[in-house]
């Protein structure tokens, strides 16, 4: 493993999703200034994942056609752009614009960061991904904590220092960037006989039909994950009487047990099975689901912290799976399973929005406990046959 470049892929990747998980955390804080009904909160949700996530697969099909490491400088400064404003914006429209061009920004730097990562990852493909995960995992878990401090501190207009964080990361993107490259065509092509030579029955997998099963149940796991960091801040200040503040830290617990569990997880799914570990982790984050719905205090922030843990370690292994299915299209595969999954999931968000302010947010709550368990009937079905070579 190059251990410069897994760093600034990480760090970078860092970075672009520390803004992903601020905006549902700053819903809050722009509704009652800018006049939003739970519908509308909803719809910014959907439009930055439509633009940050559901376009990803256009820009992973750009990736694969040449290379595109331009697209990771060019992603950071649109983000930090795009969400620097959202604070400042006067009305609904604006604010929508804003949110389209940090989520473009989103879109361009995953497929093109991933298709890195997955050269310099060696055999053990999860745990690498992991690396360049878990440095995503840390942002959005670190997000909700320092837009509510930024804006606690500033006020809405606190956003304007992710300008701060932003410049420094442009820089080094920069500097480093013809450093940022892929190995040759012919080395790709040894290190892709030698992972599929190992495994005999990979080859045997259905490409689009597996690519379909895999899609289809992340995007449950999306779902459930976009819904809690959407809607966990009103389910925590108005039923468990707590504050904005305290509400953001919640979702820090729950994106900081998905970081944790990026970490232990990946390392797990390559010795006993990708497609094993993914099922695993979907149908047991049902009954810590169900059980957080029951529990106050102190438990609350443990059981959700565990739900993470569970729900979000799969992260890696599944971009793993779809690259490995789509195994000569790895910027179309990370697309689709890091973008148009998370997108789905903002689609998702909109519709849980009017749900909410159909039948209330404990209603959301209670549908996204039987989410995971939807998305494991079809994880069950995927012909993956790739096994993690030996040594």
């Amino acid at each position: 493993m190059n251990l410069k470049i897994i760093l600034i892929l990480s760090l970078s990747h860092l970075i672009t999703d520390l803004t992903g998980s601020a905006l549902p955390t700053m819903m809050p804080f722009l509704k009652d200034p800018l006049h939003l009904s739970y519908t509308a909160v909803g719809a910014v949700i959907m439009v930055s994942n439509v633009t940050s996530s559901i376009i990803q697969p256009l820009f992973g099909y750009l990736s694969d056609k040449a290379e595109m490491k331009w697209f990771l400088p060019v992603s950071i400064l649109l983000t930090c752009i795009g969400f620097s404003f959202l604070g400042l914006a006067p009305s609904f429209i604006v604010l929508l614009i804003l949110v389209t061009v940090h989520g473009v920004g989103i879109a361009l730097y995953h497929p093109e960061g991933s298709k890195i990562m997955h050269y310099f990852s060696g055999s053990k493909m999860a745990t690498g991904m992991s690396f360049f995960q878990v440095g995503g995992n840390l942002g959005m878990a670190l997000g909700p904590l320092f837009i509510t401090y930024a804006i606690a501190w500033a006020n809405l207009s606190g956003t304007l220092f992710y300008f701060i964080l932003g410049a420094p990361m442009l820089g080094v993107l920069l500097l480093f960037l013809k450093e940022l490259t892929l190995p040759v065509k012919g080395e790709k092509d040894d290190l892709r006989e030698k992972r599929e030579g190992s495994a005999p029955g990979f080859k045997k997998n259905k490409g689009w039909g597996a690519m379909a099963l895999l899609v289809f149940a992340v995007s449950m796991r999306s779902w459930a994950h976009m819904g809690l960091i959407t809607f966990l801040p009103f389910y925590y200040i108005h039923f468990l009487n707590g504050d904005a503040i305290t509400a953001g830290r919640l979702v820090f617990v729950f994106l900081m047990g998905g970081a944790v569990g990026t970490l232990i997880g990946a390392p797990v799914a390559d010795k006993i099975g990708h497609k094993y570990y993914f099922c695993l982790s979907m149908i047991f984050s049902v009954p810590l689901l169900f059980l957080f719905l029951q529990v106050r205090g102190t438990w609350v922030f443990i059981i959700l912290f565990l739900v993470g843990f569970l729900l979000i370690s799969s992260f890696s292994v599944t971009i793993v799976m779809g690259q490995m299915i789509l195994r000569n299209r790895l910027g179309m595969a990370s697309g689709l399973t890091m973008g148009f999954v998370i997108g789905m999931g903002g689609v998702g968000a909109g519709l849980l929005g009017i749900v909410a302010d159909s039948w209330g947010v404990m209603m959301v709550l209670k549908l996204i406990v039987y989410m995971p368990a939807v998305g494991f009937i079809p994880a069950l079905m995927i012909p993956y046959g790739f096994k993690t070579p030996k040594g």
